[in-house]
């Protein structure tokens, strides 16, 4: 599914101010369980651990997998992101790529915070094709990654409108 976003308006279920996240629209846990937290278990009653979003907030990386056509899951490559906030995030990669392809074919983004090992979600990833959130999210990769702010890698809506790039926001739920 295709999802443009309106800034100002709610988006995956949390309510955007100028393209960035500041709170979770509804409640409740879209996932159930429970999150593992590197040697801990912390009991899930409302959305991602404070633990957990507070991994996503620091962390330079994601550790990502998609389900392959047979069911196995893919290897495991770590991926720069940025964390929207509430159970959101943000990245983007190369049309041609199996995690692309994978993923517009309906597979769940697996993901790892922080590290390999770090707490395991899974997430829900939908295209974004809204240029000024794109645009948002590359000046947000600009202060998170120093070469982003050179120019490089960093989300360009131009890049999206023309097929080189796919970007996604993500809906992360516990397992």
């Amino acid at each position: 599914m295709v999802v443009t976003a309106a800034l100002g308006a709610a988006v995956w279920g949390v309510a955007v101010d100028g393209g960035f996240a500041t709170e979770a629209v509804a409640a409740g846990n879209p996932g159930g369980g429970e999150v593992v937290a590197k040697g801990e278990q912390a009991a899930m009653s409302d959305g991602l651990s404070e633990p957990t979003r507070e991994l996503l907030r620091s962390s330079d990386y994601i550790y990502t997998a998609t389900r392959r056509k047979n069911g196995d899951r893919s290897s495991i490559a770590p991926v720069w992101f940025y964390y929207v906030g509430g159970d959101k995030l943000f990245f983007t990669t190369s049309p041609g790529s199996w995690k692309a392809k994978r993923l517009a074919a309906g597979s769940p983004l697996y993901v790892w915070v922080g590290e390999k090992d770090g707490p395991y979600l899974i997430g829900d990833a939908h295209e974004v094709t809204d240029a000024e959130l794109i645009d948002r999210m590359g000046a947000a990769y600009s202060e998170k990654y120093w070469i982003a702010w050179m120019g490089f890698f960093r989300p360009r809506s131009d890049r999206v409108g023309s097929g080189k790039t796919v970007a996604y926001m993500v809906e992360l739920k516990n397992p």
